[in-house]
Order: C-alpha cells, then sequence, then structure tokens
C-alpha cells in the first residue's frame, strides 16, 4: 500500500527531471513515509513512496525485471501473490523480493495485458518499458486504488493523487469549470473527467498505454450479474458465508498489525467476526455526543458479544468543522458526503495503533443494500403503462402541491430507469443547480449534458431488471467516485491501509449470481447477506436495517457558532465567483427555521469552496 507519480517527456529537457519527479512524490509523501525510490532516464521519471506492509525491509519501488527494461511502481494488495509466484518462478523468473507487487512485473513479463485476469486484489500501477519507451498503467477491477493522468503536448503525468501531478513544473492547475453543475447533482463527475482541467481518472477495469505521445485506453473487466434462480436462500447463505470467510484470510495476510472497523451495521460487523476467527482483532469505532446518531454503544455491545477489543471515541462539532479543509485538501476534489469526516477522524484513530484495517464497503451495492432498489419493486407494475400516459401523468403531477400524496410516484414514474436513476440528481436538481451557479457559470455548465445524458450509455449496455441495473450503475460510478475514493484518500491521510473484503473477485463472482429475490425484497434489503450473518451474529446486528455513516450535521447547521460560520464562507467573495449567494442564503434561512433540511445542499457548497481555497489560493 503506497503511491506512485510519474511522468513521460521526452521532448521538454529545460526543466530539472529528477528535482520535478522528487517534488512530485513529496506531494503525496502520507502515503507511504516508510521509504522512497526513484527512477528517472532522460525522457521518464518515476516516483515512489512505500507504507510498508509485505516484506517489510526488501521490496521497496520501483521494481525492475531481470534484465531491467521494465520498471514498475505499484499501489495496493495482490492476495494471491503467493500462488503467482509459484507459477512463475516455475517458468523461470526470478523473483528479487518475498513482495507481493513483483508478481506484476514477471506477469507482465509473461502473459502481458492478461495478467489483469489473474490478480485478486486491489490495484493501481504502472510498467515502464525502458528500451521502447512505452508506459503501460491498470487499474483494478472495482476501482479501490485510484490512478490519475493528464495528457497534452507530448508530455504525460500520472500518479496516485492529483495533487501528485499538480507538482510538476509544467502541470496546469485550473477549474474544469463548466463541470460544476453536474458535481452539484451528484456529489462527483461520473464519467473520466475530474474538476481539475485537462486531468483525467483512469476508471475502474481499464489499462492505459501511452507510446509515441499517445494514448489509448481498453476495459478489462465489467461487472456483469447472472442470476442463477436454482439455489435455495440457505445455499446462498452457506455459500457466501463461506466465500466471505476465505476472503477475510486472504485480506489479512500482512506482516504488520491489522484491525477493523466497526460500525453497528451488518457488513462491518460480519468482516470483524470473521477477522476473530483468525487473529487478536482490534476494532475502532467512531460516534457522536448526540446518542440518537451514534454507534459507539452499539458497536460496543456487539463486539462484547462477540469477544472482540474495541476502541471508540466521540467527534464533536468542534473538531467536525475544524477538520474540514484538511479532509478536502486529502480529497484531491470537493466531496461533500459528511461521513467523509468521521471517516478522517476514523482512520487516524486506528493509525496510532495499527497499519492495516478491513472495513465493509461494498455489500450494499454487490447484495443490494441501498433502500432505494426497493423503489423499483414499486415501479415494476407501473412501467408495463405505455410510456405516453405515464407522461401524462407526470405532467398532471407537476400541477399538484409539493408534498401531495403520490405525486413524487408519478413525476419519477413517467421517466425510464436510466432518467429517474436516484444518483443522477441525488443532491440538486439539474435546473437548481443550474440556477444556484453565478449567471456566468451557470451558462457554461448549461451547455454540457443533463446528468442523465451522461450516464445514458451505461444504462444502454445494461440490459437486465432495474434492482441490478441499479447495482450495476452504482457499482460503475456511485460507489468508484464516492465510496472508495473516499476509503482511499481518508485512510491514506493517515498513512493508514484500507482493505475491502466484499470487494473480491470470488466474493463478486458468488453474489453475481444471487437472484433479485435474494437481494431485495419489499420489506428487507440484503436478504441473503442477511441469512449469512444470521448464521454467526446476533440476531438484533444481522438484522439491523440500513442507515449509512449519519452525523448531526443537519442540527449543527441550526446551531451556533457553526450556522453563523458556514454563513460566513456562503458569503465571501469567493462564494459570488461561483454562487447566487442568495439562494444559499434563503437555503440556509429555510434549514434553521425547519422543519425542512437542505443540509446536503449547503454543504455541498460549504466544501466546495474550503476544497478551493486550498487549491487556488
Amino acid at each position: 500500500m503506497c503511491g506512485f507519480v510519474g511522468f513521460i517527456d521526452e521532448n521538454d529537457q529545460t526543466y530539472d527531471h529528477r528535482a520535478a519527479i522528487v517534488a512530485m512524490a513529496d506531494a503525496i509523501a502520507h502515503r507511504g513515509p516508510d521509504s522512497e525510490g526513484y527512477f528517472e532516464d532522460g525522457r521518464a521519471a518515476l516516483g515512489f513512496r512505500r507504507l510498508a506492509i509485505i516484506d517489510l525491509a526488501g521490496a521497496n519501488q520501483p521494481l525492475y525485471n531481470e534484465n531491467r527494461s521494465l520498471v514498475l511502481v505499484f499501489n495496493g494488495e495482490i492476495y494471491n501473490y503467493r500462488e503467482l509466484r509459484r507459477q512463475l518462478i516455475a517458468a523461470g523468473h526470478a523473483f528479487s523480493t518475498q513482495g507481493d507487487a513483483e508478481v506484476v512485473l514477471h506477469g507482465f513479463e509473461r502473459w502481458g495485458a492478461g495478467v489483469l485476469d489473474r490478480l485478486r486484489g486491489m490495484f493501481a500501477f504502472a510498467l515502464y518499458d525502458t528500451a521502447t519507451g512505452e508506459l503501460f498503467c491498470a487499474r483494478d477491477a472495482f476501482g479501490i486504488k485510484p490512478l490519475y493522468y493528464a495528457a497534452e503536448g507530448g508530455r504525460i503525468l500520472f500518479g496516485s493523487e492529483i495533487k501528485g501531478l499538480l507538482a510538476h513544473p509544467h502541470a496546469r492547475r485550473s477549474l474544469n469549470e463548466r463541470r460544476l453543475a453536474h458535481w452539484l447533482c451528484m456529489e462527483y463527475l461520473p464519467d473520466e473527467e475530474t474538476l481539475f482541467e485537462g486531468v483525467r481518472k483512469l476508471p475502474a477495469g481499464h489499462w492505459l498505454r501511452w507510446r509515441n505521445g499517445r494514448a489509448e485506453r481498453g476495459r478489462w473487466f465489467v461487472p456483469r450479474f447472472a442470476p442463477d434462480a436454482g439455489r435455495s436462500l440457505e445455499e446462498s447463505a452457506e455459500a457466501i458465508e463461506a466465500a466471505l470467510r476465505e476472503s477475510v484470510a486472504a485480506h489479512a495476510i500482512a506482516d504488520v498489525d491489522v484491525g477493523c472497523f466497526l460500525s453497528a451495521g451488518v457488513d462491518s460487523s460480519l468482516v470483524a467476526r470473521e477477522a476473530a476467527r483468525i487473529m487478536e482483532a482490534r476494532t475502532f469505532t467512531i460516534g457522536w455526543g448526540e446518542g440518537r446518531f451514534s454507534e459507539l454503544e452499539a458497536a460496543a455491545t456487539f463486539a462484547r458479544a462477540t469477544g472482540l477489543p474495541n476502541e471508540g471515541r466521540i467527534l464533536g462539532a468542534e473538531q467536525f468543522f475544524a477538520s474540514v479543509p484538511a479532509v478536502q485538501y486529502a480529497m484531491d476534489e470537493p466531496l461533500p458526503n459528511p461521513s467523509a469526516v468521521p471517516l478522517y477522524h476514523l482512520c487516524a484513530m486506528a493509525a496510532e495503533s495499527v497499519k492495516v484495517v478491513l472495513s465493509g464497503e461494498g455489500a450494499d451495492e454487490l447484495f443490494g443494500g441501498y433502500p432505494y432498489y426497493q423503489e423499483c419493486l414499486a415501479f415494476a407494475p407501473y412501467m408495463a403503462v405505455p410510456a405516453p400516459m405515464r407522461r401524462a401523468a407526470g405532467a398532471a403531477a407537476r400541477r399538484l402541491p409539493e408534498g401531495t400524496h403520490g405525486r413524487r410516484f408519478l413525476l419519477r414514474g413517467a421517466h425510464p430507469l436510466s432518467e429517474r436513476y436516484i444518483r443522477l440528481e441525488y443532491n440538486f436538481t439539474w435546473a437548481e443547480a443550474l440556477g444556484l451557479l453565478a449567471p456566468e457559470v451557470g451558462a457554461r455548465c448549461a451547455a454540457a449534458p443533463a446528468p442523465w445524458e451522461l450516464t445514458a450509455p451505461l444504462f444502454a449496455e445494461i440490459e437486465t431488471d432495474e434492482i441490478t441495473a441499479m447495482q450495476t450503475a452504482d457499482i460503475l460510478t456511485w460507489m468508484q467516485q464516492d465510496i472508495l475514493l473516499k476509503a482511499d484518500k481518508m485512510s491514506m491521510a493517515s498513512s493508514l491501509e484500507l482493505r475491502v473484503p466484499f470487494l473480491d473477485r470470488e466474493v463478486f463472482a458468488l453474489a453475481s449470481t444471487l437472484p433479485v429475490s435474494q437481494r431485495v425484497g419489499r420489506r428487507e434489503t440484503k436478504i441473503a447477506l442477511r441469512a449469512a450473518a444470521a448464521r454467526t451474529l446476533p440476531q438484533a446486528t444481522a438484522a439491523m436495517p440500513k442507515q449509512g455513516f449519519v452525523t448531526p450535521l443537519a442540527q449543527w447547521l441550526q446551531e451556533e457558532p457553526w450556522h453563523n460560520q458556514v454563513r460566513e464562507v456562503l458569503n465571501s467573495e469567493r462564494a459570488r465567483l461561483f454562487f447566487r449567494t442568495d439562494r444559499l442564503n434563503a437555503l440556509l434561512d429555510e434549514h434553521q427555521r425547519g422543519p425542512r433540511s437542505h443540509m446536503k445542499k449547503i454543504w455541498s457548497a460549504y466544501c466546495f469552496l474550503n476544497w478551493h481555497e486550498q487549491y487556488f489560493d
């Protein structure tokens, strides 16, 4: 678990390449405080910062093959590296370390890009061919580890974090302003662009090849569900238990101490319970002084019942607000999900005791855990009504007062799933986002496609039932751009490795075969996973409804001094560059009066402005 940076620039020798790559690596030193390493040959430069987890003394990077024609920098963990190592040694390859990254190097020598299909783990890496000057980069199937790049004028910059790219002397630091309305709607950009002009993210399950000053890209993994209706719920529960047990064992491999995050929910509890079977698993929980929001007591109760050591801490409003600038800087791009802040503090707490933690991310997307999946069951009969009739009913419903029973159903039911997918206008509607922006900014954003036009190609290639389509869309967008990015950036900010046993190729292979009826029902979500949990966990934990990482933020935004602190930022000179501040004030006023909450919308603007200050001042 580490971080890397690099560039290829054959045409410009007017700056010190060595000094440039060191500066880029220094910008991501938090990802790897244990050691650093560099390669530079006049046209390419690679930098590496290491967090030592396996083969602590010997697996420093960059790594080279036997004749030093290939150079590797790698971030992540390969959990089947021992098996691949045996195969490669039998095929005649010589290893110089006991670490997991070297199987990628020799595997690429033997199988080329085909090595990607053999890797079980989380990874992003860059391989440079010293003879041809060709660069090959790749990212894991689910996007657990990030990889960014910027290609312009025959030069490519790449690395684990955007801040590393920005440290290059020729990096362009410019806001991608025309995408700001998309970000306000979705809280992220669902495609390859970022909010930095010219900086792109390599999507999950993709590779990138750079040669002769040009980039080409390909896809090596597509998440596909293939339900098996012949398996009973009991058989599925048994198979899930076995698959997760094996995955947790694989994810626990390390030469350092490993702990677990623990909330009151079923996902992290399952991971912690399985980890406790094979090691002394310390668990970590963060909560709030406001008890109705806090999971501390429920997590401690579960820990006591299962014999797990648990450390819990309370996060207060003062700490929460004080850490917002650091959180937004660590994220690279602004993220208004309030759960990023407690996760930042949870990672810092765990890093005081361990170097690796196991967490429960991915279970909701794979096993059907979000309550909005249940909406598809309600819409299913209505979707049989001809589309023109549904559109007419939606138009009529638009004239009804807000809050009228059935209005929302008719409005949403007027559209196919590709247009009513909840993540498209998860925060602001498209019209609200354009109306909130300053006139010139809004005009530039209005020229871009609407959110549902952006994701239309994604839904066009998903030919399946609506629940499975939403799960697949979540895996390709929300999970990758919010859940996993947040997990990576918040953990690495504290030099902590976070592993996600649910997002394992073997676990997904099983989850993808579950029939819809074992994923989502009208009264329950994650049906098969909960059935598996009931075999080993207390019933109260196994049946715990999905609630997310709830914060008291909506309450705090009504209280002083936090309300005025936020108002001051939303009325700043910076805010007037991007927003109609009168509309921000109206949201704040209505939120303070209650009972209608505008927490998500207010927090989006506040986080963006904090992020912009970090990166553009």
